[in-house]
């Protein structure tokens, strides 16, 4: 539920800045657009920079705590099927009949962990992802084509007239993209917030974003600044293995 008399609250909201190095080549395909040889063009902004979609890296960032909090025992709603993940309370799982999957004002539904930092249909998210934009010069930066051929799944051999063209980022150049991450406060002040140390920890395990990326693209890591964790943080979590 968002509240206009707290929007202009700004100073409670934190604001990190991440960058993701690319270690290869990135291909971050941009759908309908043309000016480009290529069949795939890569997704830049207005002034021609390289960008990765905030909206690819907050899906990879949910995937990737999703697992975590499944292998610690939480139950997670299921994404990214809308109409399950937000469970009504008059039909809940036994296992979702819990204070921890109860936010105040949303008293007919329970939001598991994720949802609680990242939103579901009912639940806005509290975490905004800006998108992640080449620090590089666009001028500087040149078009890479990179061939390819579609491949037949049943003969497992090569398409008759499939060739086709990806734009891609120059390789081995170790490209800078950087971007923000704005936390805003969160919606059970009377339990830890672990929001950080859940999405620090789902960053690190993407280590790779894009398109072709069993062919060796979008391979990367993060430069991420240092977050302090409480220890209370650390014993919430790991009170999902207790039933």
């Amino acid at each position: 539920m968002i509240y206009l008399n707290q929007l202009s609250n700004t100073n409670s909201v934190e604001t990190y800045t991440i960058t993701a190095v690319i270690d290869s080549a990135l291909c971050v395909g941009a759908g309908g657009s043309s000016g480009s040889l290529a069949d795939k063009p890569i997704v830049r902004n207005s002034e021609r920079n390289l960008l990765i979609p905030g909206s690819q890296v907050k899906g990879r960032v949910r995937h990737e705590c999703e697992k975590l909090m499944r292998s610690l025992g939480w139950e997670i709603s299921e994404s990214p099927n809308a109409g399950r993940m937000v469970i009504r309370r008059e039909n809940a799982p036994p296992k979702f009949r819990c204070d921890q999957y109860e936010v105040s004002g949303y008293e007919e539904t329970y939001h598991c962990l994720i949802s609680q930092i990242l939103g579901d249909p009912v639940l806005p998210s509290r975490v905004i992802f800006d998108d992640l934009v080449c620090i590089e010069e666009p001028d500087i930066v040149r078009e890479v084509l990179r061939p390819g051929v579609t491949i037949n799944r049943r003969r497992h051999t090569a398409e008759e007239n499939k060739l086709y063209f990806l734009e891609t980022s120059p390789v081995n150049v170790k490209l800078q993209f950087q971007g923000e991450i704005h936390i805003q406060p969160s919606l059970t002040p009377e339990r830890p917030d672990y929001a950080k140390a859940l999405i620090w920890a789902g960053l690190r395990q993407i280590h790779a974003l894009g398109g072709s990326k069993s062919a060796g693209l979008g391979w990367l890591h993060w430069e991420l600044p240092n977050i302090d964790v409480d220890a209370e943080v650390w014993q919430f979590l790991a009170k999902g293995e207790i039933k």
